[in-house]
């Protein structure tokens, strides 16, 4: 069983579950590139968030901070229409793919991510491929994919106006630098090695123990506020 965090592997050997190796996710680098900058038309600092606007995504948390500028918001999703009500300051742009979306994401001054529930958050890479950023809670998802690198690439803190505030000052070449460590090639190489011992000697490999599950690329984790 592949696991993309070190998360999800601990909530799933507490539930019996065995013989998990690791395997993180993958970012299209050559469409999200800091090179797609270009003009947008909104008062700057700009503060992007992208995802499915569902109550689990907690937007409200990010959507009412006090920060200069403004608050773009891609998606679509069941609450999408509620928080247009609440907070009409902000430009919610809709569901967006492809070039377009790259553009946004290169374009913006930070990416805000206010979910404390997600298990991966692809997002993520997109924005730091595309030299963006981050801004989070110290949850799960954003501690174990910035891991070590997260005082970088990213600010996160309990205090999220704080973190994107701070994320204004960070090197948009380090975080371009960081995601190509997560290229496609290496997504799959990772899938592969998982996948050897297991060609070698099948017998084996069901009976294996649970194994230690390496870092991504033997980066150090946080998962306190950086």
């Amino acid at each position: 069983m592949m696991v993309a965090t070190q998360t999800l592997a601990a909530e799933l050997a507490e539930r019996g579950f065995g013989n998990m190796q690791f395997w993180s996710r993958g970012v299209d680098l050559t469409l999200f590139h800091p090179r797609n900058a270009a003009p947008l038309p909104y008062p700057r600092p700009i503060f992007l968030s992208v995802g499915r606007l569902a109550v689990e995504k907690n937007l409200p948390a990010f959507l009412a901070l006090d920060l200069p500028g403004s608050k773009l918001v891609v998606g679509d999703g069941p609450v999408r229409a509620a928080l247009m009500r609440a907070y009409p300051e902000a430009h919610f742009l809709g569901a967006i793919e492809g070039a377009a979306l790259a553009r946004l994401y290169a374009s913006a001054d930070v990416f805000v991510f206010p979910s404390r529930t997600d298990t991966f958050g692809l997002v993520l890479l997109e924005a730091l491929a595309s030299g963006l950023p981050i801004a989070a809670f110290p949850a799960a998802a954003p501690s174990e994919v910035l891991g070590g690198a997260c005082p970088l690439v990213g600010v996160l803190d309990r205090d999220l106006g704080y973190a994107a505030r701070a994320a204004l000052t960070l090197d948009r070449g380090q975080c371009r630098r960081f995601a190509e460590g997560f290229s496609w090639a290496a997504s799959a190489r990772q899938f592969l090695a998982n996948l050897a011992p297991l060609h070698a000697n099948p017998a084996r490999a069901s009976r294996a123990p649970l194994p230690a599950i390496a870092s991504q690329a033997s980066r150090p984790r946080r998962a306190l506020p950086c």
